[in-house]
């Protein structure tokens, strides 16, 4: 029986290493609390880039603060670990300095939609070719649990201990309203839906934003893995993903959907606007 346990766990080894996604998994090896979701997110995100074939020379990897501000000290990639609410200018930076990079850009709900909830509606209207993962737990999770911008009100939490009186932000209805060209949303306990979303934002040529659902497994005894899997429902197939107007009513629909809201492969990026602007007589 032990020799075929050892045997077994050799087996498994070789094929995780044959797949090729670890190549993109760096020396560090994730610190996030036992049970999060953001390893399933981290796990996503290797296959994608393996699926896709991208050079880990031409991954940059942009974060925050906060739990997912440590996503760069994971990857095999290019990283930039910058300041809080900063990491969506700052990737935009990276963008535009060199085009031929894949630029992700990664926060929290705190990071994205608090401080730097100001950088979101130019990064989208200007629909600069980056992709932007927000990974939401509804909680300031590293400083121990105080409300966020996406925390359900009346919800108790360090900061609020009689419960959340503020009206919670709304991601995906906000990223739609701002024109995003790509709006998605996904959940951390589905691994296979979000490989599929990810592969359609990150080579979409546009501003990409992936609304990401997890839950904060230390601080947040609400919004636990069971009462988040019961509470998704995936978007119809006959839902048209080129339907903004669509799109935001399946936002704020009392359901919550996973897949892709909206999809416009016709925007043209900024970087294309500015080729257009260098063409021949142009003015």
């Amino acid at each position: 029986m032990e020799k075929t346990k050892r045997f077994y766990l050799d087996e498994k080894i070789s094929e995780i290493n044959g797949d090729g996604f670890l190549n993109y998994r760096g020396a560090e090896l994730p610190t996030w609390c036992p049970g999060c979701g953001y390893f399933g997110i981290n796990h996503a995100i290797l296959q994608t880039c393996n699926n896709l074939n991208l050079k880990n020379e031409n991954i940059c990897i942009v974060s925050g603060i906060g739990c997912a501000g440590r996503f760069p000290i994971f990857m095999n990639t290019y990283g930039f670990h910058t300041l809080h609410g900063r990491s969506v200018p700052v990737a935009s930076g990276v963008k535009l300095a060199n085009e031929d990079l894949t630029v992700i850009s990664v926060g929290g709900d705190g990071d994205m939609l608090g401080i730097g909830g100001g950088h979101l509606p130019h990064i989208a209207r200007k629909n600069i070719d980056i992709t932007v993962f927000l990974f939401d737990n509804s909680i300031y999770a590293l400083t121990k649990g105080q409300t966020s911008p996406t925390t359900q009100r009346g919800q108790k939490t360090s900061s609020h201990t009689q419960g959340n009186p503020d009206t919670p932000l709304k991601p995906v209805s906000l990223a739609l309203a701002y024109r995003a060209s790509f709006v998605a949303r996904g959940f951390a306990g589905d691994v296979e839906g979000m490989k599929s979303i990810f592969e359609k934002a990150i080579t979409h040529k546009g501003f990409s934003f992936i609304h990401l659902v997890t839950p904060c497994v230390t601080f947040d005894k609400i919004n636990t893995w069971d009462f988040l899997r019961e509470k998704f429902h995936p978007i119809s197939s006959t839902h048209d993903v080129t339907n903004r107007e669509a799109a935001l009513r399946l936002s704020e629909d009392s359901n919550y959907y996973l897949g892709v809201f909206f999809h416009d492969k016709t925007q043209l990026s900024y970087q294309e606007h500015l080729r257009k602007q260098q063409e021949p007589g142009q003015k």
